[in-house]
């Protein structure tokens, strides 16, 4: 019998039928457009918003579908299983988590409705020019006038995704530049005829090129004080921590179906293509490859699923998301790497989907936190 992830009821089949119908027909067909664009079109935001995606976990008094963290997991794995890398949708969802468990009542009325619909588009500016991994390094303050109501808004931040199109940003900066860590707040930015506000160029990435990521200039902007999550100075990096692990579970699971994608694509492939006389999947080597693959891939499947329960019963803690993030990317660019090979030239030609899954996938073991900082992070439950 074929393996059933734990946490997958009916109800939830019929909501993968949903997604898999609208990623066919308003995502999949477009990727090219938006590749040459380098971003989405603005309307696909609206249009998953109307489908009832963008904010799946999140309650329906905020305006969400009113469902769990497994329908946000079918979600991100039908994304990743159609070899979509342009909807940012998973940052859309991570600041939705920071409203929701973060914000203040009156920010959450505000906010969650329209990151809901699809009338605001989300982002989240951590990295800067000369600090990524390391947020206690961020330069970006945001100091509070004499009269105490609004923040005036001074830095840049690097590798937003979603910068282009983002209508609301959740800036990392610091309140208090001489505090350290208990120094960082979380500001949020409505960038919409916002003065001193500037969205720079879109980078030109290896991969994902359909995605929107830029540089974010804030000169002298002012934001008004109501607008620090949660309502308070100085708890930015205790939000962060506490979010982190959500947007790490994340990434693991749209690694896993990618792996699980690019084995199948390979299976295919090695079926029909025939070396020597007879096809490729014939042939010991290609099938001992495919058996380590598949079994890889079915520890990684049972891995995720465990750390989905957690997360839904609300036992997830960093350590547990930290090893999923890293365990899992590494692994991902490893299988798709091997996947490539056994297609020989063809793997390297950008048509074939495992040649843009190959570059794709690399930044996996970067953002979110890289790969490195999780060993750390793991190694101080040792």
């Amino acid at each position: 019998m074929p393996y059933r992830s734990p946490w997958m009821t009916p109800e939830l089949d019929s909501f993968r039928d949903a997604v898999r119908r609208f990623i066919d027909t308003e995502i999949s067909p477009h990727q090219a457009v938006w590749k040459e664009q380098q971003h989405v079109d603005r309307s696909l935001w609206n249009k998953a918003g109307d489908m009832g995606m963008l904010l799946a976990d999140i309650p329906e008094h905020y305006g969400g579908s009113g469902g769990n963290f497994a329908h946000q997991c079918v979600v991100f794995e039908e994304l990743a299983s159609a070899g979509d890398s342009a909807f940012g949708i998973h940052v859309h969802a991570i600041v939705a988590q920071y409203l929701h468990n973060q914000g203040t009542p009156a920010q959450k009325e505000k906010y969650l409705p329209m990151l809901a619909s699809g009338a605001m588009v989300a982002a989240i500016a951590m990295s800067e020019p000369g600090a990524g991994s390391d947020l206690k390094g961020i330069r970006t303050t945001a100091i509070l006038e004499p009269d105490g109501g609004s923040y005036v808004l001074n830095g840049s931040k690097i590798f937003i995704s979603n910068g282009y199109l983002a209508d609301l940003v959740v800036v990392v900066c610091k309140t208090d530049p001489d505090a350290g860590a208990k120094g960082i707040s979380l500001l949020l930015l409505e960038t919409r005829e916002c003065p001193g506000f500037r969205v720079g160029r879109i980078l030109e990435k290896i991969g994902q090129k359909g995605q929107d990521t830029c540089e974010l200039f804030f000169d002298d902007v002012r934001v008004p004080a109501e607008n620090i999550l949660g309502g308070i100075e100085g708890k930015g990096f205790v939000q962060l921590m506490t979010e982190l692990p959500y947007e790490r579970t994340i990434l693991g699971v749209g690694g896993v179906a990618a792996i699980e994608r690019a084995l199948r694509l390979t299976i295919e492939h090695t079926r029909q293509r025939k070396a020597f006389g007879q096809a490729l999947i014939e042939m010991q080597n290609t099938r001992f490859i495919l058996a380590e693959i598949k079994t890889e891939a079915t520890i990684a499947r049972t891995f995720i699923d465990r750390c989905i329960v957690d997360t839904l019963e609300g036992r997830m803690d960093a350590e547990l998301a930290s090893m999923a993030k890293y365990w899992i990317s590494d692994l991902q660019c490893k299988v798709i790497d091997q996947c490539l090979q056994l297609f020989g030239g063809y793997g390297y030609m950008l048509e074939y989907p495992i040649a843009q899954m190959y570059i794709d996938a690399r930044v996996q073991k970067i953002y979110g936190g890289a790969n490195e900082v999780m060993k750390e992070i793991i190694a101080r439950s040792l």
